[in-house]
This record gives structure tokens, C-alpha cells and sequence, in this order.
């Protein structure tokens, strides 16, 4: 009976037989990507830095994703849609990773061998 529910609410292109694992992953990203966004969010507003806005800002997107992948499962975004939201939230999660990964470096020059 569940499992006839669930096949009712995917999309065509979701065959019967993965719908079930389909939404349970789409429920457990769900719940991931949303309490990292808050956790996100409550460490920015105890910084009040740009860096932590930006890492809340990544986070976000991730929360993001999971909505077009819900979307997309529900038949409500296209796929072709969906693989360009996807990979562009892909490529601004991974820009705003590596730049804050970049800015966080050594502030000062590595000691050398005649510093010590």
C-alpha cells in the first residue's frame, strides 16, 4: 500500500521499484543538509564574519539542491532543469568552498630552515 503511494507520487521517469529508495534518501538529505544549514547559520550570527556568512551561504545551497531533487522527483522540475540547477549549485558550493579554504591559509610566511 506505501509503496503503491509513493509510486503514485514520483515522477514518470522513476521506476516502481526505486521510488521507495528515492524518497528515503531524499528524507535523510532533507534532514542533513537542513540541520548543517542551521548549524551554519547559528555559528554565523555568533561570528558575524563574512567567512561564516559564505560558509552558511554554501550550506544553503546544499539545502537548496535537495529541493530541486525533491522537485525533480515529483515531476515538477524537468531534469534538463534540474541538471543545470544541480551543477550550478555544485559549482558555487565548490567556488565558495575553495575560496574560503584559500583565505583561511597561513597569514604569515612558513618558517624556514635558517628562522629556527
Amino acid at each position: 500500500m506505501a509503496q503503491s503511494f509513493i509510486t503514485n507520487l514520483a515522477a514518470e521517469w522513476v521506476t516502481a521499484r526505486y521510488a521507495p529508495l528515492l524518497f528515503v534518501g531524499l528524507i535523510l538529505s532533507g534532514i542533513g543538509t537542513t540541520s548543517l544549514f542551521y548549524l551554519g547559520l547559528s555559528t554565523y550570527r555568533r561570528r558575524r564574519s563574512i567567512r561564516y556568512l559564505l560558509l552558511t551561504v554554501a550550506l544553503g545551497a546544499l539545502v537548496v539542491r535537495t529541493v530541486v531533487g525533491w522537485g525533480t522527483a515529483l515531476g515538477v522540475v524537468p531534469m534538463a532543469l534540474h541538471h543545470v540547477l544541480e551543477h550550478g549549485l555544485d559549482c558555487l558550493i565548490a567556488a565558495t568552498v575553495l575560496y574560503l579554504v584559500f583565505r583561511s591559509g597561513p597569514t604569515q610566511p612558513a618558517p624556514t630552515r635558517d628562522d629556527k
